[in-house]
Formats: C-alpha cells, structure tokens, sequence
C-alpha cells in the first residue's frame, strides 16, 4: 500500500473538495452515455423535471435531485448506458410577472405601455441570468447530468416540438377554438388552468331570498350580485315541492335588471342542500354553463375581465367591482324585503396561484384540447381520456407508490376539456394565423401578405407536456428517440401528478403511442422539524445552499433519503444534517484508520474461515441494499449501509481486527476483509454520498480502477 496521504490526516472539509470534484466529473465527460467505458447495451434514461427559471435552489429541488441522482448513478455503475437529461422550465406567467412587476415598481409602466417586443427582450435579458443561478446550483448538489444535452422549454427545438404537435391536434380535431367558461385571473389578465387555482378557505354570507314578490321559489346564494344574470333556476326532477313550477317562465326586474326565469328540472341539483332550488347563471358558473347546454339558455355575461360589472339596465351596478356590487344587491334585497336570512359560511374561494387574485369564472373564446372527443389513434377508436387511462391501468406505466394510482384515475374521470390559450407574451405564440374569414394553422408561417398571428400563448403545461421526447429531438427521428424513450423514470411531487405527469402521458400516447416513461416516482413535500409546511412567515424555511455549505452535500442528500418512503412528506432538521455530516466524517476517519492498519500490505490472501463469514454477511447485507435501490426503496437502502457501516463495520469489524494486526494474529486474513469491505462500501455508499467517495477512492482504488462515478457496483 501507499503511505497515508496527508489529506487523510486532517478532518474532512466537504467545502474543500466539493467543487473540484464536480469539476473533475465534468472534464471526465462520463456524463454524457456517449462517453461511458465499456459495451453498454441496456439504457437507462431520467429526464430532469426542469426547475423555473424565475427560481432559485429550494428544498423540493433538493429532494429531486438527491433521489433521482442516486438512481442514475447506482445504474450507470451497473453498466447501464445511463441518460440524465437537464433542461429549465420559462414558466411563462410567473416569469412575465416577475418582470411586469419590476418595470411598474421602477418605471411606472405595464407591459402595453413598453410593448410585445421591449417587454420579450427583458424578459430573455431575465431568463439568461436567472437559468446560470438556478444551473449553478442544481451542480451544486453533485447532479451528474449531461449537460450537453441541455434543453430549455422555449428554445427554438423545443418550440419546433410544440408547433408540430399543436398542428397535428388541430388536424385530427382534438384542438379547437371555443366560447367556454374559464378560470379568469383578473389580477394577471389571463386564463389559468384548474391545476393552477389555490382554495383558499375564507368568510362568507349564505344569503337565501326571492327575486321577486312573485316568485315562488327562493334561492341561496354567496353571491348575489350574480343573480342579475340568471335564466334559469334549476331544482331535482324528484322534487315535489317545485313539481308544479318546472317549465314556466316568469319576467320579473332583479336589483333594477330585468330578467326572464325559466324553472328547469335537472339531476344535478341537490334537493337536500339549502332551498333545493338552484339559480343558474351560465356565464359564471362551470356547473351552470353546463346546465344550460343541456336545456338550451342563454348565456347573459355580467361581470367583465376586470370582475366588475358591465353591460347591465342599471347604471348604479355598471362598472362597481363585485364586492361593492354584492353589497349593492344585499342592500336592495333588505329595502324590497325579499331576504329571507344571511348564514356565515367558510368557503373554499379559488384564487390564482401565481398572482393571488380571486378567480372569475368567465365565457371566453379560447382554445381547447377536447379530451372526451373519439379519434382514430393508429387505427383504433378511442379518446385521449381513454389513452391516459389505458397507460396506467394497462400496467404499461408503474406508479410508486400505487396508492397515488386511485388519486390519477380520480382526476382523469372528472377531467374536462383543457383550455391551452394565455393571454400573456412570454411563451409559444399559438400557431395559427388569420387574414378575414380564412385560418390558417400551421407548423411554419402562411405564405403571401395580410395574415396575423394569434396574440395568445401557450399554456407552460403544453409545452413542459412534450418534455420526455422533444428533449430527445422529437420531431426529427433522432438516435436519443430510439435509445432513450420511454424513458426509464420520472421522479416528481406528488403535487404535479396533474399538472404534469398526466400530461405527458397524454401527449405521449396520442403522438407516439408508446408512454413516455416506465415508472413514475413521487416524493412528498418537505416540512420542517414539526411537520408544519415551510414558509417565510414562520421562518422555518431551510435553504439548502446553506445547509450545503454549513455540513456538506453528502449530508444534507443522506438527511433528504434516509426515512424519506415515497409518496410521504419528509421532517427535516438541522440536527438530522448534522447528523449525517458525522457520518460523513467516520466514513472517514474508518477509512484513515483502515490505511494506516494496511500500510505494509502487500497483495491479498485467502480468507480465513471467521473472516469469509464476515465477508459473507456483508455480501448478503450488500444484495439487500441492491434490491432496495432496485425496487424504489432508497429510504430502507440509505438507513442500511448506514447502519452496517457505523454500528457493524466501525463498531464490531474494525475493533475486532485491529487486535489481530496489533498481534500479529492472521494479520493478512484481516487485512485483506478490511480493505475488500472499505473497498466496496465506498463502491456503495457513492450513489448516496458521491462527494466523500469519490475524494477517497482515490486513495483506495488500484491502478487499474477508474474513477468511482464508472466504478463496477458489484
């Protein structure tokens, strides 16, 4: 053996080593599977959930990419041609209003003031900077990703991808333009999606009146001020009460509004709930949009994209906001002596979950993926509902865990048309022009003169939905798209399940008919030390640069995976890191100690019986901690090389050994068990703590031995 070198007589400093390490990495270009020794035939391939570019380093990412860092690096030492592809997100609304919000703070002014092309340029200006910070620190966390295959989600390939599949929906009709209701953000003037919306449980009044003296029915509401735009008041086919009502029409003036109400039967209506009795206002309402397609309404809107109120006989209503409204139409429902009482409520209010602002359903013309509209799909009749079904209920796809397989299927039954369009500038500009009466949709521009694009965008979830095969080359029938897809993972929050991984599934199955990954691992939030969720308010939230920097990344990945089961929340403290950063620090101590007890070795030796059943023991523990890492068990796997090496290897092993050396009792037999289990619990712990193992394995390989990152686990 070589002397002891100097660096092990002194304590570990993860901070001294860590960046030099990931820079020796990068050079080594083992990264990238194009590079990797050896004939490697299988794949093995994770596309990175790409991190905003408005972002910078939180503790989901951490967790992120410690997981999913494990598994790449445990397959590529398996001899796995192994892909980790990176890429960032342009998350188009929350970046937009990142910048609007800086342009009105120092200059007073709104993105129409500046215009579509200064405000695109800040924007990119924003991006460049914010995406070297957020790339940085996705290093910073020992990411062995292949970053010449870094891809963006609006850069030109990916925007090509995007232009090619919104072409092909709208060919096969599953995309269309449309007068629906949607979620409308007044606060960010736009249209969000479902997934986008917060409840936020806030105080209300249940008011119960009539619209007239005359009605017989009375209805409740939380908001009244809506009612100036009713037609219809809906109640149970079954309801006896109403029996003799349904089908007339009364005309009556509501709070200075005229308005015709037809009484309607419909299933929909709970006869239990409040009056039993439902006003439906089609314009503002999802469920009541649907009542009326189902009865033929009219559809009066009332309420405008500022949520205020327009286009009424009252001139007192126009233009108040709705809260002054509700309190108009309370007001003029007390002086007629048509409110019957007011009850406190706590409601769930939708709010936007990028801007805050309370959502208004609205009627707009937008465009929409139709999900429940039958297709031919490579010679089959089926929906793009049935496809995202199929792929998850056909095994093709493994959920982990599986209970999050009833909580997909859930959302996918109750799915409704997806509406694609933003009315924001940042993203892809939707692919379709017009020039009079004629559209035009196409993957490149219309020829000749007069044609205007679509001012709308893209919904981010459309383009991050092509992610596991544009980041591959698709359209172009790339070599990666032969090798890598589907891939093999993808490891997410269990919060995007919806937002995200259906849609993959979506786009994968409609364009490819294959799925785009194999297996689906969902992590849980990380809470602080009580289990409340992190938040700058409390002041719990834990950065993990700095934990980094404090206790090291090896310790602060082991705090992520040890305990941490799938699909579960994880509490996470600064005493669990500290604890793992002691870890770090007998790992290598055990490692000074065992090269100063070998430095007279000279080649190994036939074990002696005591010894191979020791070595033994370890083979069957080392083929547990394989298996669990094999089937998704990173929280059981962490704990046991842990354990074996602190409690059984440090504790027992070692003590028992060093005797032996010290008297010269079978001194070889010992020494060769030493090095051959240090040797290969460093080859094991790697996947975990590639710091620490990596700056060892230099001072533990042999000559012939490669850097540990393309080590042979076994």
């Amino acid at each position: 053996m070589k002397p002891l070198p100097e660096i092990l007589t002194k304590p570990f400093n993860a901070q001294s080593v860590e960046s030099s390490l990931y820079e020796m990495w990068e050079k080594s270009e083992y990264f990238n599977p194009d590079n990797l020794p050896g004939e490697r035939k299988e794949t093995y391939s994770v596309i990175l959930p790409p991190p905003n570019v408005t972002g910078t380093l939180h503790t989901g990412h951490a967790i992120m990419l410690a997981i999913q860092d494990t598994f790449v690096r445990f397959k590529r030492m398996h001899g796995y041609k192994t892909l980790w592809l990176p890429g960032t997100d342009h998350a188009a609304i929350a970046t937009q209003s990142v910048i609007e919000k800086k342009i009105y703070k120092e200059e007073g002014k709104s993105r129409h003031d500046i215009g579509r092309e200064e405000m695109l340029k800040r924007i990119g200006e924003f991006v460049t900077e914010s995406q070297n910070t957020i790339l940085s620190q996705t290093r910073s966390m020992g990411s062995s990703l292949d970053w010449s295959r870094l891809a963006f989600t609006l850069d030109e390939k990916r925007n090509l991808a995007v232009r090619t599949m919104f072409k092909k929906m709208y060919d096969d009709g599953l995309i269309y333009r449309g007068q629906r209701i949607v979620n409308w953000d007044p606060k960010g003037q736009t249209t969000i999606s479902d997934d986008e919306t917060v409840s936020e449980e806030r105080k209300g009044i249940m008011y119960t009146f009539k619209y007239s003296a005359d009605f017989p029915i009375a209805i409740s509401s939380t908001r009244p001020e809506t009612k100036v735009g009713d037609v219809a008041v809906a109640v149970h086919p079954d309801d006896v009460r109403y029996k003799e009502y349904v089908g007339k029409e009364y005309k009556m003036t509501f709070a200075g509004c005229p308005i015709t109400i037809k009484v309607i039967a419909d299933a929909v209506v709970d006869k239990d709930f409040g009056t039993g009795a439902l006003g439906v206002t089609p314009a503002h309402s999802m469920t009541d949009w649907e009542i009326a397609d189902r009865h033929n309404l009219p559809r009066p809107q009332i309420i405008n994209e500022y949520a205020k109120m327009y286009g009424l006989a009252n001139e007192e209503l126009n233009g108040k906001k709705v809260t002054d409204a509700r309190e108009y139409v309370v007001n003029w429902l007390k002086t007629e002596g048509l409110l019957i009482n007011g009850e406190e409520v706590v409601q769930n209010i939708p709010t936007a979950q990028r801007t805050g602002g309370v959502i208004e359903p609205l009627p707009k013309l937008q465009w929409w993926i139709a999900v429940n509209k039958p297709f031919k799909h490579f010679g089959i009749e089926t929906t793009l509902k049935k496809l995202m079904i199929n792929a998850v209920e056909g095994k093709e796809i493994k959920i982990i865990p599986d209970r999050f397989e009833k909580v997909y299927f859930h959302w996918i039954e109750n799915l409704r048309d997806w509406c694609i369009s933003r009315q924001i500038w940042y993203g892809h500009r939707i692919p379709v022009w017009y020039k009079g009466d004629e559209i035009y949709c196409g993957v490149n521009p219309p020829e000749g003169e007069g044609w205007t694009q679509d001012e709308d965008t893209l919904d981010t979830w459309f383009s991050s939905g092509l992610w596991t095969f544009s980041t591959l080359g698709w359209p172009d029938k790339t070599e990666d798209m032969k090798l890598y897809h589907p891939t093999s993972l993808m490891e997410t929050g269990h919060d995007i399940l919806f937002f995200w991984v259906a849609r993959m599934i979506l786009f994968s199955t409609y364009a490819l008919n294959e799925v785009p990954f194999e297996s689906v691992y969902l992590h849980g939030l990380v809470r602080d030390a009580k289990g409340r969720k992190m938040s700058k308010s409390l002041g719990n939230v834990l950065d993990p640069r700095e934990l980094s920097s404090k206790y090291g990344t090896d310790a602060l990945r082991m705090a992520l995976l040890v305990g941490n089961g799938p699909g579960n929340d994880l509490k996470l403290s600064e005493d669990k890191i500290k604890a793992y950063k002691l870890f770090a620090n007998k790992i290598w101590n055990a490692t000074r100690f065992v090269l100063e007890k070998t430095e007279d070795f000279e080649k190994e030796v036939e074990l002696i019986d005591e010894d191979q059943n020791t070595y033994n023991a370890w083979r069957d523990k080392h083929a547990d901690i394989t298996s669990d890492i094999d089937n998704y068990r990173l929280h059981l796997a962490s704990e046991k090389i842990y354990d074996y090496f602190w409690k059984v290897f440090c504790d027992e092993i070692i003590e028992t050994r060093k005797v032996r050396i010290l008297e010269n009792k079978d001194k070889e037999s010992a020494q060769t068990l030493l090095l051959k289990l240090l040797r290969e619990q460093i080859i094991t712990i790697h996947p975990f703590m590639p710091f620490i193992t990596e700056e060892l394995w230099k001072y533990i390989k042999n000559e012939k031995d490669n850097i540990l990152l393309v080590t042979s686990w076994n």
